[in-house]
């Protein structure tokens, strides 16, 4: 998907990863309690008002990353052709996750270990999940023949999204774990039938 964007936009990718980069080693290094704006935009080589440009807040930045691969994921579901939506789903995921392991280095895990147990960032992190759900419910729906089709969405979803993020706590946990693996083998766990 990225290839296809234009200079401008993988600019703006790039200032966005590098301030999300800076925030997250900012808060290993020191609590996120105690990372200014300032701070990150200073430690990503940029002004204040370039961080304000890309971000509302310093809590917004820390997850940046992992909402930037569910709003692919919800663009890969998109480009699927029909079939069960727990299996679309669950297909789209690996391949994310997959990708997020092989970029995954030792530092990276350490710090986001460090952000992941900070119960501060807990509801920021509750929020950007959420709204993501909501948008694969969105997009099931439309996939989901029969009575309650929309309150089914919203069951698969959220299933499906407990999976997601039960196997990436379990990966920065236990990260001699394969996160792919993890991932499929809790999805396997918890597969719905969907009629």
């Amino acid at each position: 998907m990225e290839e296809n964007l234009g200079l401008r936009e993988r600019k703006k990718m790039a200032t966005r990863m590098a301030l999300h980069e800076a925030a997250v080693r900012l808060a290993a290094e020191r609590g996120a309690d105690n990372v200014t704006i300032d701070a990150i935009a200073e430690a990503a080589g940029v002004s204040r008002r370039t961080f304000t440009n890309y971000f509302a807040n310093k809590e917004e930045v820390f997850y940046y990353r992992d909402a930037h691969r569910l709003r692919r994921l919800c663009e890969s579901l998109r480009r699927q052709p029909a079939a069960d939506p727990w299996t679309i789903l669950t297909g789209a995921a690996a391949d994310l996750l997959g990708e997020a392991f092989a970029d995954a280095d030792t530092s990276w895990l350490t710090q986001r270990r460090t952000l992941h147990r900070d119960p501060n960032h807990l509801a920021h992190q509750i929020a950007a999940y959420t709204a993501i759900e909501r948008e694969l419910s969105a997009e099931i729906v439309t996939r989901l023949p029969g009575p309650d089709a929309e309150l089914r969405a919203r069951v698969l979803v959220a299933t499906f999204m407990t999976a997601l993020r039960t196997s990436v706590q379990f990966w920065l946990d236990h990260p001699e774990t394969s996160l792919p693996d993890t991932f499929r083998k809790v999805s396997g766990m918890v597969s719905p039938v969907v009629p």
